[in-house]
């Protein structure tokens, strides 16, 4: 990758974490890139997006999604970037994807 910003991640950890972790982590980083947009801090928010799609694209790349779910990640990969940076073309706002990862970070709890 060319910016590895979680570089301990990418070493092997995050292969290691479950489907609902991964995501849930993603999710972290997709509500502070919700809030820093809010207060317009466009600069931040593009940080946290940046971790954020680093992130999902370890997920992507994880050798156990290589089925029918890598294509579903895909497609989330493709509403965040339309949510943030595109036209909106699914209807999707970054409180809605706050949400939707959210609720991995919830099954990731519950699987402990």
């Amino acid at each position: 990758m060319e910016n590895e910003i979680h570089k301990d991640m990418s070493a092997g950890r995050w292969f290691t974490l479950s489907l609902a972790e991964q995501l849930g982590n993603v999710g972290s980083e997709v509500g502070r890139a919700t809030k820093w947009l809010n207060k317009d801090q466009d600069n931040l928010m593009r940080r946290c997006l940046d971790r954020a799609f680093e992130l999902l694209d370890l997920t992507i790349s994880d050798a156990r999604w290589q089925n029918h779910r890598q294509k579903e990640l895909k497609i989330a990969r493709e509403i965040l970037t339309d949510t943030f940076y595109g036209t909106r073309e699914y209807g999707d706002t970054p409180e809605k994807m706050e949400k939707y990862f959210y609720e991995f970070a919830l099954e990731a709890r519950s699987e402990k």
